[in-house]
């Protein structure tokens, strides 16, 4: 009996060694080698994996980091330029830095700007209510008030205003993550760069119906009539589909185009002083009648040079 018992043994701990010596072999040969530097890079990481990179998380990006031969297409919007100089130096690259970038809604439809049509009684969510019909007020584009953003910040740089029933940004908190421009069924929610000491323009509306229906829907909305447009001397904007677009990488902000919006449509932020649109409009019709004299005289000393070579071709001719 005690003889069987320990060839039993035997036999197991035989069979137990050889299952261990291949599994040992397998390990190693299908065994995937990580780079160290995944784990450098994921440690200077926020750790937020917000996915506002593109990747699912830190790890994710400080993966897809190592194996990029330069950081172009990789860049974290919660660390910023700071973090990313850090991934740069653990990874040997270079990085060309970006201008710090915050969320703007671009809607004016407040409850006294665009009141109701009609009450909403269903599930508190934009995403649902965005599924079943335009929306509780005259305009089809405007933010529909439920707070999906703010739900979908991880910053709590967003809430919603009482009052106006809009969203607001706390540009201290936000990070331009991008979680609440995804969020938005409605894509009002838009990053842009901060501007100088804090100070940028952009056109709070998305409407693209035409004026008149825009006009009935919100009294702040922009009507695409091209005054902006025309007014702006650095071709900062561009009127396509019945709205007014400002690219802030051309923009100077004078401020002359939020002057001149019939609607109020055209918002300044972080400037130090209020605008004195009396004074622009001021400043624009001097510029503009100063052209005109400009034309004006161009014009007569070109029709005087005229005059002036008609008796010599009249000579050249007679001879």
């Amino acid at each position: 009996m005690s003889t069987t018992i320990i060839w039993t043994i035997a036999i197991i701990a035989i069979l137990g060694g050889l299952l261990a010596l291949v599994l040992y072999f397998v390990a190693e040969k299908f065994k995937v080698v990580e780079d160290p530097r995944i784990d450098e890079v994921e440690k200077v990481m926020p750790g937020a994996n917000c996915g506002g990179c593109g990747f699912a998380g830190c790890r994710a990006f400080a993966d897809a980091a190592v194996k990029a031969p330069n950081l172009d297409n990789n860049y974290c919007p919660v660390g910023g330029n700071d973090v990313m100089k850090k991934v740069a130096a653990i990874l040997g690259y270079e990085i060309k830095e970006k201008a710090p970038m915050v969320a703007v809604v671009r809607c004016n439809g407040s409850c006294e700007n665009r009141p109701k049509t009609n009450e909403y009684d269903g599930a508190s969510s934009c995403k649902v209510k965005a599924a079943l019909y335009s929306g509780d007020t005259g305009c089809a584009f405007g933010c529909l008030g439920c707070g999906d953003c703010v739900a979908a910040c991880q910053f709590g740089a967003l809430s919603m205003d009482p009052v106006t029933g809009l969203p607001v940004v706390d540009e201290s908190k936000c990070t331009a993550c991008g979680a609440c421009t995804k969020a938005c069924p409605k894509q009002i929610i838009e990053l842009r760069a901060k501007g100088p000491r804090g100070m940028r323009m952009y056109v709070s509306c998305v409407n693209k119906d035409k004026g008149p229906a825009v006009k009935k829907a919100c009294a702040a909305g922009c009507i695409g009539c091209g005054i902006c447009q025309k007014t702006c001397q650095h071709g900062a904007i561009t009127v396509e589909n019945n709205v007014a677009y400002i690219d802030y990488t051309k923009c100077k902000l004078c401020r002359e185009c939020e002057a001149m919006c019939p609607t109020g449509a055209i918002h300044g932020v972080g400037f130090p002083k209020p605008l004195d649109k009396e004074a622009v409009k001021t400043r624009i019709q001097e510029r503009q009648k100063k052209a005109r004299e400009a034309a004006a005289a161009a014009a007569a000393a070109a029709k005087a040079a005229a005059e002036a070579a008609e008796p010599v071709k009249k000579e050249e001719n007679n001879g």
